[in-house]
């Protein structure tokens, strides 16, 4: 590697969750900084640098105009772009709007409605630039996240979690809450790299890492029918944070 890193990291509809991330690595940065600078971090650099970037981070999902210009330029200057957290991924939470009518929204909220512009729906980074690597989550693990780091400070290409939750379960010895405690789990159709953490709990897993490869997502809705959810009830389940998710949707569109 020559040099040090040249890492953007930028943000669009969101809340900074995965942002603060960076900062949580505390005991991590002394040793990163010497091989990586972060030359565009608003949160962190009060003098950002234009680009050319090896690396830009984005979170957050697409919801203006301005926000589909801004990461269609960083996405000029960058030779790899990641994809950062559930909204940078599948859309995140704020997609639940695209499940409504935006206008009744700005209806409701803002005494001058007409003074807001936004796109009709909230929406991956992927539906509008090329982007080499997506790290889910709400927000995105940590641990995670400094692998991927030092990964491309070695100069090797990161491997990313494809399997599912359900995996991470068995490896850490987790009873299966679908199986012992009768809690519907998007896990078996969620991507891992969480490290279990809701079934650790004894909770659901919520699929905030969006979809693993090769999932059944209808054959999992069917297994919540027969457990005695209603469809109502599946509906809301799916809808949670990566419902803007090919595969989540068409669980969303056949029980809606």
């Amino acid at each position: 590697m020559k040099g040090r890193l040249r890492i953007a990291v930028i943000k669009l509809t969101s809340c900074s969750g995965c942002l603060i991330q960076f900062l949580n690595m505390e005991d991590e940065l002394p040793e990163l900084m010497k091989f990586i600078e972060f030359t565009y971090f608003l949160e962190v650099n009060s003098e950002p640098k234009s680009g050319p970037y090896d690396v830009t981070f984005i979170e957050g999902s697409v919801t203006t105009e301005e926000e589909v210009e801004l990461i269609k330029k960083f996405r000029s200057w960058s030779e790899v772009v990641v994809a950062l957290g559930a909204c940078s991924t599948t859309g995140g939470i704020q997609a639940l709007r695209n499940w409504s009518n935006v206008e009744e929204f700005k209806r409701y909220v803002y005494p001058r409605p007409e003074w807001i512009n936004t796109l009709d729906k909230s929406r991956p980074i992927s539906d509008f630039i090329k982007v080499d690597y997506e790290l889910g989550g709400c927000p995105v693990s940590r641990d995670l996240l400094s692998y991927f780091i030092r990964q491309l400070i070695k100069g090797k290409r990161p491997v990313t979690p494809t399997e599912s939750v359900c995996n991470e379960c068995k490896r850490k010895g987790i009873q299966c809450v679908i199986v012992s405690k009768g809690i519907p789990c998007l896990g078996p159709i969620t991507r891992a790299g969480c490290g279990a953490l809701c079934p650790s709990f004894g909770r659901g897993c919520y699929g905030c890492q969006g979809p693993a490869r090769c999932v059944n997502p209808l054959a999992l809705a069917k297994r919540f029918e027969e457990m005695g959810l209603s469809k109502e009830d599946i509906v809301l389940i799916f809808k949670g944070i990566s419902s803007w998710s090919k595969e989540f949707r068409e669980v969303i569109e056949r029980y809606g």
